[in-house]
């Protein structure tokens, strides 16, 4: 282990393992500033957390005094600095988002002036003594006293590509349903700062000039998982909710004229390309301008008080792409190095007495005597063999190549004929109401939109057709933990490297933190099917042996049927 340094801002000292709390003081004494330094034993990178850039933006203030206060100096690697209010003297005022004195939007006047307005010098402060030293950059933000938003990020676009990358890599870490590439490069604190090359982020949570503990705890948790991911803070990340997508081609839409605002939508609406979004009328009623969609999208935030300046912001909006998503890549990729182990281990389990123990309970279910099945996420082809053997009519699909040809491989070795392809197990490429069986083993845990599944699966099952879902809430347990695993278990031979990948794609998923298997029901009935039961008992009847096939996390068994 290498050990830290002294941190040193001005009047500011941090000794290596300190936390050190109190104020710093930048721009030749004019601005001071409440501060907290962590500054761990061991060497790392440098962090800069911010708030109250907007001073009546209170979530992201609150979340960076709960930061400080909560994380532990004991497990940084590195440095984090904590600057709990940038624009201390309009917070303290309550004068709003603007300078006290200028009037000004501390946000765009980077990289500011040594002699200009009191929010240009503080610009031209932080740039020339905060920034340097900063190797990673967390703006905290929320929605000012006029603004309704949907919780998002914003990362640093224009910057080198290295960058760039990086800011997106942070910003994935957060539990926000949408993330924003900035398209410029100064103006903004945390657009400056990845001009000068530090990766930052801004993050959105919070509206209308108020705050809650339930929005102020959960930035902090977004700060604490973009830590945990720079390693900066040596700890586990926390579960999400979300994943965000990338939101492309954001329109700012301002008011030509004042007037009163009266919006047709929320922020997180979806919207349609021509949809009316808002009015402006006078205090008549006579309507003076009307926002309509330019394209299809979602409302990132809106003017959410009753009155509009001329010129002055709206409505913002953009359209969803989930080409940036690569969560699935990085699944196939961890499924890939599995492979070869995966058709040893369903080789074996093939001729194993659990072969005999599934049958009997999939028997269970089974609506007729010889089906078209669907076997989705059929990893090295367990159960498509096991039931094409039975004389079914069985199609495996696999996102992972790799999967697909060592189930083609076991497959011919069993002399079973059934059928595989490479398909993505949320959008199965056949036409409505195919099949008589839809079956899937430990695969919905894996699936970053489960419930677009459910919809899928349900729509290419003939009607009276069954889906039948064996799983586990994986997400409660730690999949790199293997200490109650007996020596020969599957998992003990993978490594440590491969467990942390599977627990670290875990976190990814919103999946993980949901409450299972009620969140499965609640899903499979809003969709309408026409029955639906509950098993809990089948880990009992499979894995009766603590062998290498033993499964630790107690299986349910879903069984829906389509109206």
């Amino acid at each position: 282990m290498k050990e830290n340094k002294t941190f040193c801002l001005g009047n500011f000292r941090a000794e290596p393992g300190e936390k050190k709390i109190g104020y710093i003081c930048i721009g030749n004494g004019e601005f001071e500033l409440p501060v907290t330094v962590l500054n761990g034993k061991e060497a790392g990178k440098t962090v800069l957390v911010t708030a109250g850039i907007h001073a009546a933006e209170y979530v992201g203030i609150q979340s960076a005094i709960e930061s400080a206060d909560h994380l532990q100096v004991e497990k940084i690697a590195g440095t984090v600095v904590i600057v709990k209010v940038i624009n201390r003297q309009a917070f303290e005022q309550r004068s709003g988002s603007e300078g006290f004195e200028d009037g000004v939007n501390l946000n765009r006047v980077f990289p500011g002036k040594p002699d200009g307005s009191q929010m240009e010098r503080l610009a031209y402060a932080i740039e020339k003594e905060l920034f340097p030293g900063v190797d990673f950059y967390i703006d905290l933000h929320s929605g000012d006293s006029y603004e309704r938003l949907t919780p998002y990020v914003y990362y640093a676009g224009v910057a080198r590509e290295s960058v760039v990358e990086q800011s997106r890599e942070m910003a994935e870490q957060t539990d926000v349903p949408y993330m924003v590439r900035s398209c410029v490069a100064k103006g903004g604190c945390y657009n400056y700062a990845a001009s000068l090359g530090i990766p930052s982020v801004l993050i959105e949570r919070g509206q209308m000039g108020g705050w809650t503990l339930e929005e102020s705890h959960s930035t902090r948790r977004d700060v604490r998982n973009i830590l945990c991911h720079l390693g900066v803070y040596l700890g586990q990340k926390d579960y999400r909710n979300y994943y965000p997508l990338e939101v492309k081609d954001v329109s700012y839409q301002a008011a030509n004229q004042a007037g009163l605002w009266y919006p047709s939508k929320m922020p997180g609406d979806m919207i349609q390309q021509g949809e009316i979004l808002g009015m402006v009328k006078d205090y008549n009623g006579n309507i003076l301008e009307i926002c309509r969609a330019e394209y299809e999208g979602v409302i990132l935030f809106q003017t959410g008080s009753l009155q509009v300046t001329e010129g002055g912001s709206v409505i913002a909006y953009g359209r969803i792409s989930r080409e940036a998503d690569n969560r699935k890549k990085r699944i196939a990729g961890y499924w890939t190095k599995r492979s070869s182990s995966f058709k040893e281990q369903r080789r074996a389990e093939l001729h194993s007495s659990m072969a005999d123990r599934w049958l009997t309970e999939i028997k269970k279910y089974l609506p007729g005597k010889k089906l078209k099945i669907l076997d989705v996420g059929c990893g090295t082809g367990f159960f498509t063999i096991l039931l094409a053997k039975q004389g079914h009519e069985v199609i495996g699909v696999d996102l992972t190549p790799d999967m697909i040809e060592k189930s083609k491989e076991l497959a011919k070795e069993e002399g079973a004929d059934c059928r595989f392809q490479v398909m993505d197990a949320e959008n199965p490429e056949f036409a409505d109401e195919t099949f008589d069986m839809v079956i899937s083993r430990n695969l919905t845990w894996t699936l970053p939109d489960a419930g677009h599944a459910y919809r899928e699966w349900l729509r290419v099952l003939k009607h009276g057709g069954i889906l039948l879902n064996f799983d586990a809430n994986y997400g409660a347990s730690d999949c790199a933990d293997t200490s109650h695993l007996p020596e020969n278990h599957a998992h003990n031979q993978l490594g440590d490297a491969l467990l942390q990948e599977c627990e670290a794609i875990k976190r990814q998923l919103p999946i993980s933190s949901y409450s299972r298997p009620a969140w499965d029901v609640e899903t499979l009935g809003k969709l309408g099917v026409a029955d639906l039961s509950l098993n809990f008992g089948v880990s009992g009847r499979i894995y009766i042996e603590k062998d290498a096939f033993y499964n630790p996390d107690p299986l349910f068994t879903l069984c829906a049927r389509k109206e």
